[in-house]
């Protein structure tokens, strides 16, 4: 899922909202980060246990995020999230 702007972005996460219940762990491990002025960066791994339209699952996300500061508080500017696939072990 992506979109931009308000009512796009709105839309998404009311749709996940709807998908994601009963979290019982959740811990963001952060692989490098920096700030650079206005603009910042976090690289990690967001490990979750939750159920996924009432099925339970466990899974890792690879995580970027961008910030930027706006009036003294920081934003999320970009976020980009994929599921980590371990490989097959012959």
């Amino acid at each position: 899922m992506s979109g931009s702007g308000p009512e796009e972005v709105g839309n998404i996460f009311r749709q996940l909202e709807s998908s994601f219940s009963d979290c019982t762990s959740y811990s963001h491990e952060v692989v490098a980060a920096d700030v650079i002025g206005d603009v910042a960066y976090t690289v990690g791994y967001e490990h979750t246990s939750a159920s996924v339209n009432r099925e339970p699952r466990t899974y890792t996300l690879r995580v970027t995020q961008v910030y930027r500061r706006e009036e003294g508080e920081w934003k999320v500017a970009h976020r980009h999230a994929d599921t980590v696939v371990k490989p097959e072990v012959p």
